[in-house]
């Protein structure tokens, strides 16, 4: 099976965003893939912003994402986009960092307004960087995370259902292209 890395650019480790993240990484390890997230807002601030490829955590999360054979890549949505921090690793990767590489968007916002948010913001930046199959993604809002009162995550039905089918065709892209080497 695959290695597979889920890079979740939000700010908070409580965010909804991880509701989605969560999911994904179970139905993936069921399905016996070897998954690892990374938060990247637990990388090194300083790091990040100024950009220090000599750090070593930001080389081991670099490295990650070189041995993977596909991610995950996951934000909020602000001001119609992908977060900051997310940004600020992305731009840490090589320039072909993701060349071979299927990625897979889970993205969550406040309303609907930003669906295109993955198509217009983050899409165009992971082809610049080589990303040879980059699927549909799924879009969530708000309302379709909840939190139980022992602190987990409930996920609509309509949700995991389009979870279920992005994690289906991602798992299929993966072994399509496992095949193929």
């Amino acid at each position: 099976m695959a290695t597979l890395t889920i890079v979740s650019g939000s700010p908070s480790r409580n965010s909804r965003l991880h509701g989605l993240t969560g999911y994904a990484e179970n139905k993936l390890a069921q399905a016996g893939h070897t998954v690892e997230t990374i938060y990247v807002a637990d990388l090194p601030a300083e790091d990040l912003i100024k950009a220090n490829f000599a750090s070593t955590a930001i080389q081991q999360a670099v490295q990650t994402v070189e041995k993977s054979d596909g991610l995950i890549v996951a934000s909020p949505v602000y001001k119609a986009s992908y977060t900051g921090v997310l940004k600020t690793f992305l731009d840490l990767l090589p320039q072909k960092g993701l060349q071979g590489k299927v990625a897979l968007p889970l993205f969550i916002g406040g309303s609907i307004a930003h669906l295109l948010a993955i198509d217009y913001a983050l899409k165009p930046v992971l082809a610049a960087m080589s990303c040879t199959n980059i699927l549909s993604g799924v879009y969530a809002i708000d309302p379709w995370v909840a939190r139980s009162e022992d602190g987990q995550f409930v996920l609509a039905d309509e949700l995991t259902t389009r979870l279920d089918d992005s994690l289906a065709q991602f798992h299929d892209e993966l072994h399509w292209r496992a095949q193929r080497q």
